[in-house]
């Protein structure tokens, strides 16, 4: 049941019990101790809305930032990992492969609060060898959901 349930709340975190029990086949009671038995152990990390800000009039810029770092002794990538996420402008983390160790994301109001980030913050610590920053000019898919309509030719068709 876990599997099954944990496929079924990634995709739509806000499906409600009754729904649930009656996709698992199983009692609602027995889903609800799941779910809290999920979260207790840390499986399940949180619930999450995904906007579209494009279609609001809040003005985010998002940015991914490689980075590359020195790993410390003994505690390999966590610890400068660690600084970085404490960041309250920092919305994810990553080990990556590849040419950089780390990459981070960012949200914030503006191209230039991004780069002051990067510049008086990131690029200052220690560990940080270099890093280089992609600012997102649109978003088609994001968490698995499409964001954007597929394309459709508005050209009026000229026929003979």
């Amino acid at each position: 049941m876990r599997d099954e349930l944990l496929s079924i709340i990634e995709k739509n975190s806000r499906i409600d019990i009754k729904e649930l029990s009656a996709l698992l086949g199983k009692n609602e009671l027995e889903v609800a101790n799941e779910l809290q038995s999920l979260e207790e152990e840390g499986v399940i990390c949180g619930y999450h809305t995904l906007i579209d800000w494009e279609k609001t009039s809040i003005e985010k810029v998002s940015a991914l930032i490689e980075v590359r770092v020195t790993p410390q002794r003994g505690q390999g990538f966590d610890r400068i990992a660690e600084r970085i996420y404490n960041y309250p402008e920092v919305k994810s983390v990553y080990l990556i492969s590849g040419g950089y160790d780390l990459l981070v994301t960012l949200e914030e109001k503006s191209l230039k609060e991004i780069s002051g980030f990067v510049s008086d913050k990131l690029s200052t610590l220690d560990s940080v060898l270099s890093t280089a920053t992609h600012f997102i000019l649109k978003r088609y898919k994001d968490h698995g959901t499409i964001l954007s309509k597929k394309y459709e030719d508005e050209r009026e068709v000229i026929t003979p």
